[in-house]
């Protein structure tokens, strides 16, 4: 039988893991001033208990400037306490726990330094927090090298395994390395030796504290995509660099936050950067970790098994899904719930400073007050509606033990789900449909599809408890014109049920607008396995090859009333989105007001002037309300009642996913 080599053991330094499996630190705003907080000890402790080889956490400052109050503070002995407790929550269950130390450089922000500049090699404004730092003075350098070790011992001292150093992201010791921020005429300025040297001086100071049993990893990038900035070549340098200093492992990140090429989102596909873990790999002697978008078992074996890597990195993956090593260790894989990707729940809310969320796991960050509990007081439960609200109150309920029926009135579970996928690079949504599915049935819900649910049935029935998460219908606008046969919902347009002309012009520019405006602009493009066997043969130029790759078939002019588009997408996805329609070339008007829809087109006014947009096909993404005829009837049958998702105000598939949870769970 051949062994399954996720789960084979691998040896970082002198430290054996159990398996290949990493989470990586990530910034979960869970800390209170610096201090460790019982919320992120039970994120941990759930994380620890779902089988992962390593847990990383962090990052962890090394200085008063080096982060945010909401990061983990490594800075001082008075947080000695919380890390102690953290390291040993992690190692409970059997995984390896470390911390990653970090300096954010000119990504800090000076109204959380009490006013203070933040420092930085040079004087380099940064377009992600609109401030431009202070130099640092060449004496400063030595004592945040020392403040890099003095953290390093204070980790090792707490009871962690190891520890790791973010040489990479655009934070201090990547902009030291950059020549894009590093415009010093020191000797750590200037060529890449002298670059180089702020982070291997780190490196070296840190095995001087922390010995060399202690195992030290880097994560660095394996490109950072920012124009005149440091590339892959240089990158690699810097990892041999790093592991004739002593580095016991290397984790492969990519791009900086300003960088333009998506990272975390979507459309990114599944493991697309570990080409470059594997071109580091080739020039290095230690264990090499690639991640990004690595969300299912069978990407990471695949990577593993290729070369590309030796152990993976799964962040938002075990987020999504803390249960994940050890339901694909027990073949179980059915079981996964994969994360999407739509970032609305972890990265963006760390721009709103709230601490992480997750879309497709509503316990995130209360793991110990949401544990499933099973009722004294059984109930049937009734759930109306499939949709992603829907499926997520049946299993809330379910897992308390109740007996759950849901009714769905289509052939198909998933509801707006499936047009949430339809777009190019949102099919993420359509694993997470299935995942749903899955647990449903392992929790053995009563599934009844084409079932459609009137006060007739109710009566019938007479559950003991209803969710109502009959969703949403489309607006149709008060517009002259928009009765005529040619004028189409987006919902439809995504649901594949109309077929659209050359000439679209799609009504409404918020995310269901940009979303099907992004979708028909993709029609007549190339697939990804044609334009590979174009460039393999060398069929067209590179050139060409990108204009078959972004220009459709159809001419699409998106109008919106408000002077911006898609404002209702979260942030982290919203600039990707626009980009794409840059790219696409696609007509956008903003500040349009429709004053008709003709048959040959829309009417506009525009800057106080009248336009005509010819158009075969109008489409409209003017909005969503409420869907919600079984409310009345339910209080009038004195049947306790829930309304959730659209069907009780009309938002995001986040907000659905989080009502239903908590709709299900409240039957006790």
């Amino acid at each position: 039988m051949i062994s399954d080599r996720l789960f084979d053991p691998i040896t970082i330094g002198k430290l054996e893991l159990k398996n290949r499996i990493l989470m990586p630190a990530m910034h979960m705003n869970m800390c209170r001033k610096f201090a460790i907080t019982d919320q992120l000890i039970n994120f941990y402790a759930e994380r620890a208990k779902g089988g992962v080889g390593m847990i990383c956490v962090g990052y962890a400052t090394i200085d008063e400037l080096s982060g945010l109050p909401g990061n983990i503070g490594a800075h001082s002995d008075e947080f000695l306490p919380g890390l102690t407790r953290l390291a040993e929550v992690i190692k409970k269950d059997g995984a390896m726990a470390c911390v990653q130390l970090n300096h954010a450089g000119r990504y800090n922000f000076s109204m959380f330094l009490g006013g203070k500049k933040p420092v930085a090699p040079s004087p380099i404004p940064s377009r992600l927090t609109r401030e431009t730092p202070r130099e640092l003075e060449i004496e400063e350098i030595p004592v945040l090298i020392q403040r890099f070790a003095d953290a390093a011992g204070r980790v090792q001292t707490a009871g962690f395994d190891a520890v790791e150093v973010l040489a990479g992201t655009g934070y201090l010791i990547s902009e030291f390395l950059s020549p894009l921020t590093n415009q010093r005429q020191d000797q750590y300025g200037g060529s890449l030796e002298n670059r180089m040297r702020f982070g291997l001086e780190v490196i070296q100071a840190v095995k001087a504290t922390t010995g060399d049993d202690f195992p030290l990893l880097v994560r660095i990038n394996g490109n950072d995509f920012m124009p005149g900035g440091i590339g892959r070549e240089e990158l690699k340098a810097f990892a041999v660099q790093l592991v004739d200093a002593g580095v016991d492992a290397l984790s492969i990140n990519v791009g900086w936050h300003e960088a333009q090429v998506p990272q975390i989102v979507t459309k990114v596909p599944r493991g697309v950067f570990a080409y470059l873990a594997r071109d580091i790999r080739s020039a290095v002697n230690v264990p090499v970790i690639a991640g990004h978008r690595i969300n299912d078992p069978d990407v990471a074996r695949n990577l593993i098994n290729a070369g590309f890597c030796d152990m993976v990195a799964m962040g938002r993956s075990l987020i999504a899904d803390p249960q994940l090593p050890n339901k694909a260790r027990e073949h179980q894989e059915n079981k996964i719930i994969h994360c999407v990707a739509c970032a609305q729940g972890c990265f963006d809310n760390l721009f709103k400073m709230k601490p992480v969320e997750c879309l497709c796991n509503p316990r995130v960050g209360k793991e110990l007050e949401t544990q499933p509990k099973k009722t004294d007081h059984p109930r049937t439960v009734m759930v109306v509606g499939g949709g992603a609200a829907g499926m997520s109150a049946a299993i809330a309920a379910a897992e308390q033990g109740h007996e759950v029926v849901l009714h769905e009135q289509s052939h198909r579970l998933g509801g707006q789900l499936h047009l949430a996928g339809a777009p190019p690079g949102r099919d993420e949504f359509l694993y997470l449909v299935n995942d749903l599915q899955e647990q449903l049935i392992d929790l053995n819900v009563k599934i009844i599809l084409n079932s459609t649910v009137d006060g007739k049935l109710l009566a019938e029935l007479k559950p003991e408890a209803l969710i109502l998460a009959t969703g949403g219908i489309s607006i149709s606008p008060n517009i002259p014109g928009a009765g005529l046969p040619h004028v189409v919902q987006a919902w439809d347009v995504l649901a594949g049920k109309v077929i659209t002309s050359q000439r679209v012009a799609i009504i409404g520019g918020g995310a269901v607008g940009v979303e099907t405006a992004l979708f028909l602009a993709e029609q007549g493009t190339l697939s990804g396995e044609e334009l590979k066997f174009l460039l393999v043969n060398q069929a067209e130029t590179a050139e060409e090859l990108y204009r078959l790759a972004t220009t459709g078939s159809k001419q699409v002019t998106l109008i919106e009333m408000i002077d911006k588009l898609g404002t209702n997408f979260g942030k982290s996805t919203r600039w990707s989105m626009l980009q794409d329609i840059k790219r696409s070339d696609m007509d956008t008007r903003t500040e349009a007001k429709v004053l008709e829809i003709t048959p040959t087109g829309v009417i506009i006014e525009q800057s106080g002037q009248r336009h005509e947009i010819l158009a075969e096909t109008v489409v409209l993404a003017v909005g969503t309300k409420a869907q919600n005829p079984l409310q009345k009837i339910a209080a009038e049958q004195h049947i306790l009642c829930q309304v959730v998702g659209d069907a009780k105000q009309p938002a995001m598939v986040f907000d659905a996913i989080h009502q239903g949870f908590s709709a299900g769970r409240s039957f006790l």
